[in-house]
């Protein structure tokens, strides 16, 4: 066998398989330095790192140890994937070849940690991270699964003459795959860790590689409460992880999802009905708590840390979303399938639409659609959702690690349109366009001085059919401020009120997603116009005392930093300063014409274009 390396594969590569013969790295390493962009995978199937170093799609070519270690992570997963694909597809004697290859690969590095990991993480074997390892085991455990399990599979035989002859040489790999999650589950949990999304895929990966040498034995199963039921599996985890409300504890589009993933995974031959009762509440409320920020044209907002937009993301949320309607069915989320879908384009494998019987039973009842005012308290999301303007308000925990400091951000969504979107995070690899995405600057929310937001809590004040309003006041010393979202008869109404121990310099920020004309007028409010995918939304901007609207080109979302969007800053130097924002879809009942403040600061008034008006509160 071909020596084996921390970084590029080795170029005695076994050309039969073009699976590496390196070890992975941090995949976040996979990142342009100059342009923040994710770099081109290439062919990750091919064996070989790109030729020329790796892309970037504004025409750099990288070529590191880092980004070498990345591109191997990538393509290890990639054959993971395509290992079970082709198991379910039926091609028995490619999938055994390929799992055969990587049991010699495991074998050659035991005993082995990846001696080059950065000092804070968990440490796996074949690549940096024991996540890494476990996310990767998970398929090559469900792909033996599945091939013991076809019906064209080898008769039973008797313990010693395993069921499956052409499985039973994989049964020691599966074995050490068990052995390396439970060491890794076991480091986590005497930390204090069990509610680590970490844990969620090293249980996924123990119940995956166990249950799968069991088949390949013709045995038993025996490891139900060692990954399932005990003190540190699957049940304690999600009971630990996920809040009242149905989201994980670190409230994170990205990681609920990865989390939910996990736990449908490890779930697989379970019948729905016969979960225990609260497991069964808390897989659903996770399901609710995606088809509430989802929109009606299938985007789902890229909350807190995790990636805006990627070819891998959609086949992760196209899976999860397949396990979802066998399990706790939302009709909500079958627009983000299709968008998915849409996205992915040629490069959807399919394999989503072979788990059809991923679960022994039937689906569990489907969840009720969300209604116009959904608020999660735990997480502290409010979304409202108003005649073809999706609002989002975020106002609770930072959320550890993968918080950003954007406390009071209002994101604003049509059905397919992201007019003002959570800009999500690239790889970590790149560590200033990572700081920037967790700053304040880069959200639609308040900043005082020009300085950053703390990592802080806000909280709900109120919320009804209509409205929601939040506050905090541990953002900056001295300042508290307030906001109010509100479906109108056609409109949304955002009044955001920030005072202060002193005159400070207070902003209010507005970090589009799509194209927008900026209006200042002669009297009367600044418009903007919002040019979205076949859609568009008016805004009118107004405040209490004299603002200064100052407009600048910014970074984009973060799949491409460089796509500069219109950021916009509405600046005064006060003591307190009440910021109104008016939105209307196109097209969503008579026109607004005019928006004023009363002129005590407490009633906004919205004149419509068949002269009737309407009125609202700016605060509680």
């Amino acid at each position: 066998m071909a020596a084996l390396t921390d970084g590029a594969p080795s170029p005695q590569a076994a050309p039969e398989t073009a699976i590496p013969r390196a070890r992975g790295a941090w995949w976040h390493a996979y990142v342009c330095p100059a342009h923040g962009i994710e770099l081109d995978h290439g062919a990750p199937l091919g064996g070989r790192f790109p030729d020329g170093g790796a892309r970037c799609p504004r025409g750099c070519r990288v070529d590191t140890e880092a980004v070498r270690g990345a591109w191997t992570v990538l393509s290890h997963q990639a054959w993971a994937r395509r290992i079970r694909l082709l198991a379910h597809r039926g091609e028995r004697a490619e999938a055994v070849r390929l799992l055969a290859s990587y049991a010699e690969l495991y074998a050659d590095l035991a005993g082995q940690e990846h001696d080059a990991a950065q000092e804070w993480m968990l440490r796996g074997r074949l690549f940096h991270q024991a996540l890494t390892d476990a996310i990767w085991a998970v398929n090559i455990g469900h792909a033996v699964r599945t091939l013991a399990e076809r019906p064209e599979a080898a008769p039973h035989g008797t313990a010693q003459d395993p069921a499956h002859a052409d499985l039973a040489p994989l049964v020691p790999f599966l074995d050490e795959l068990e052995t390396a999650a439970l060491a890794a589950r076991t480091v986590l949990v005497d930390r204090g860790d069990l509610a680590s999304n970490y844990t969620a895929w090293l249980n996924a990966a123990g119940t995956a590689t166990s249950r799968a040498a069991a088949a390949a034995r013709g045995t038993r199963w025996a490891g139900r409460e060692r990954w399932i039921t005990g003190p540190a599996g699957l049940y304690a985890h999600l009971r630990a992880a996920v809040g009242d409300d149905g989201w994980e504890w670190e409230g994170s589009t990205y990681y609920h999802g990865f989390v939910h993933r996990a736990a449908l995974l490890t779930l697989r031959g379970t019948a729905p009905a016969e979960l225990p009762a609260d497991i069964a509440g808390i897989l659903a409320g996770m399901t609710d708590a995606l088809a509430a920020i989802a929109t009606e044209g299938g985007i789902l907002p890229a909350l807190h840390d995790g990636p805006y937009l990627r070819d891998p993301l959609a086949l992760e949320w196209l899976e999860l979303l397949a396990l979802v309607a066998g399990s706790t069915p939302s009709a909500r989320l079958e627009a983000a399938a299709a968008r998915a879908r849409a996205e992915l384009g040629p490069a959807d494998d399919g394999l989503d639409r072979l788990l059809g019987t991923w679960f022994t039973g039937p689906p569990l009842p489907p969840r009720p659609a969300p209604g116009p005012v959904t608020v999660f308290r735990d997480a502290g999301y409010a979304v409202v959702a108003a005649h073809g303007v999706h609002a989002l308000l975020d106002f609770g925990p930072h959320g550890g690690s993968h918080g950003h400091r954007d406390k009071l951000a209002l994101y604003l969504y049509g059905a397919a349109s992201p007019w003002q979107p959570d800009p999500g995070q690239v790889p970590y690899g790149n560590e200033a366009f990572r700081e920037h995405y967790t700053s304040t600057a880069a959200h639609p929310a308040f900043r005082v001085d020009g300085a950053e937001q703390r990592e802080c809590t806000g909280r709900l004040r109120s919320a009804d059919a209509t409205s929601v309003t939040a506050e905090v006041d541990t953002a900056y010393d001295g300042v508290r401020a307030v906001r109010r979202i509100e479906a109108g008869r056609c409109h949304l109404v955002d009044v955001l009120t920030v005072t202060a121990d002193r005159p400070r310099r207070i902003a209010a920020q507005l970090r589009p997603g799509t194209a927008v004309d900026v209006q200042v007028q002669a009297e009367g409010p600044v418009r903007t116009v919002w040019h979205g995918d076949a859609e568009t939304l008016y805004g009118w901007h107004l405040a209490s005392v004299p603002v200064t609207p100052f407009t600048r080109p910014g970074p984009g979302a973060a799949d491409d930093p460089q796509h500069a969007r219109s950021w916009v800053d509405f600046t005064t130097d006060s003591d307190t300063a009440v910021f109104v924002s008016v939105y209307q879809s196109a097209d969503r009942g008579p026109g607004v014409v005019d928006v004023g403040l009363a002129p005590d600061g407490r009633t906004v008034e919205v004149e419509f274009a068949d002269g009737t008006r309407s009125t609202h509160r700016t605060e509680d």
